[in-house]
């Protein structure tokens, strides 16, 4: 009786290291596909864009996205961001000890990436409220309301307004604005390049073009540190 039991055991461990192996060399894979898609991406801006500009227009960044940090730093983060996503939200503070931390080397370039219902509406939101001058406390006030209004089976848009609103935002004006076909094609560039990198969930990071080698606060932390030793030296 034993002995079967010792043999199923070794059984179930072999059937669990094989499936965590097979685990990881599909995420290498994964992980191998996005960077090759960045690789080419990288080159064919390096190739194409114009040598004076700070930000160059191709799947990574395009000259629509919103920037934080300085223009000429050296090291850029962008993120692939769903203002409905719980995880883009518990990140946003990460993101900004980061800018903090390195003021002069870093700056944060947003992708949208909307996957959740009503997701798309909150990205004409913010893009409304570029035109108010009004992108930062609109979208930290968003963020900040997410819990009310992001039900992901039901998501209520008018508190992501109301959320703007309190942010100093005239509603009406970001409502008629948000209509516009400029706004829709922000929208449909960035569904198309998330497309072309195989961005599939939120938030998605690329460092100077480097994806994270695995997902977490730390490896964030990690790669960035390392992308501004390289700055430096």
């Amino acid at each position: 009786m034993n002995s079967k039991k010792i043999t199923v055991a070794a059984l179930v461990a072999i059937v669990l290291v094989v499936f965590f192996l097979g685990m990881n060399a599909y995420q290498k894979r994964v992980q191998n596909s996005q960077a090759e898609k960045v690789s080419q991406v990288v080159s064919q801006s390096s190739n194409s864009s114009d040598s004076q500009s700070s930000q160059p227009d191709n799947r990574l960044m395009r000259f629509h996205s919103p920037v934080f940090g300085p223009s000429n730093a050296p090291v850029t983060i962008v993120e692939f961001f769903d203002p409905a996503c719980e995880t883009c939200r518990a990140f946003y503070p990460v993101v900004k000890i980061v800018l903090k931390q390195y003021p002069n080397d870093v700056r944060l370039v947003i992708r949208y990436a909307p996957f959740h219902a009503g997701s798309d509406q909150v990205v004409k939101l913010l893009e409304a409220s570029k035109r108010q001058n009004k992108y930062l406390p609109v979208l930290e006030m968003v963020l900040a309301a997410q819990p009310q209004w992001a039900d992901h089976g039901k998501p209520n848009i008018d508190l992501a307004y109301q959320a703007a609103k309190e942010a100093g935002l005239d509603i009406a004006k970001a409502k008629a604005d948000a209509k516009g076909a400029d706004i829709a094609a922000v929208l449909k560039q960035d569904v198309e390049d998330l497309t072309a990198l195989e961005v599939t969930k939120t938030p998605t990071f690329f460092v100077n073009g480097r994806g994270l080698p695995s997902f977490g606060d730390q490896q964030l932390l990690a790669l960035v540190a390392e992308e501004v030793a390289k700055a430096r030296k």
